[in-house]
């Protein structure tokens, strides 16, 4: 960190530096604020703005913009969204939203492989990324049986330009090697990810 930071300062007041910067480092959400997440994720609050999000996603397959906007991508091998920082997200819930989502690969039984922040010049402004990464559970498998990857590796990004949200970014990929099956449906996914329950689990 002291390193990034020391080099935007001499960027500041040594502009002749073209070089842009870049830094990565693990990071660490502490329990309280999982909990946090967990919590409001299952409120009315929580309840309302996943509600939101399902329907401008579901109204985004037809082509109908709602708010929060959202970005649909879909590719051969990789499937997911991005959701703008707009009405009614704030800083607080744009932040809860990122955990919340990650609590919830994780109760489908993923791994998380990593949680990292990376911060990046670009165009002289100062873009940083979190970002968690998860595979699916290893298992123990029989005779000639192929690796189940549930929906793929799944990759939930938060990202930030000059300390102001910008989008939340999910991404599945798929493996295409033949020693895996199929994934599953994306459309699942999005049901354990977008869904309203009754109780305080996810």
């Amino acid at each position: 960190m002291s390193n990034f930071l020391d080099d935007l300062f001499n960027k500041v007041f040594k502009p002749s530096e073209k070089t842009p910067m870049t830094h990565k480092e693990n990071i660490v959400h502490k329990e309280l604020e999982i909990e946090d997440a967990r919590k409001w994720i299952n409120s009315n609050e929580g309840k309302e703005l996943i509600a939101k999000i399902a329907k401008s996603y579901h109204f985004k397959t037809i082509q109908i913009e709602e708010r929060p906007q959202i970005h649909i991508l879909d590719s051969k091998y990789a499937r997911g969204f991005a959701i703008t920082y707009d009405d009614p997200l704030d800083e607080q819930t744009f932040s809860l939203l990122f955990l919340a989502f990650a609590q919830r690969v994780l109760a489908l039984g993923y791994r998380q492989v990593s949680l990292d922040r990376k911060m990046e010049e670009i165009n002289e402004q100062v873009k940083i990324t979190d970002k968690y990464y998860f595979k699916p559970p290893l298992k123990a498998l029989g005779e000639n049986e192929l690796i189940s990857q549930l929906f793929g590796n799944i990759a939930i990004e938060k990202i930030t330009v000059n300390n102001q949200p910008n989008y939340l970014k999910v991404l599945a990929t798929f493996y295409s090697d033949r020693l895996y099956q199929d994934p599953e449906p994306f459309d699942q996914f999005l049901d354990h990810l977008f869904e309203v329950t009754n109780d305080g689990q996810n």
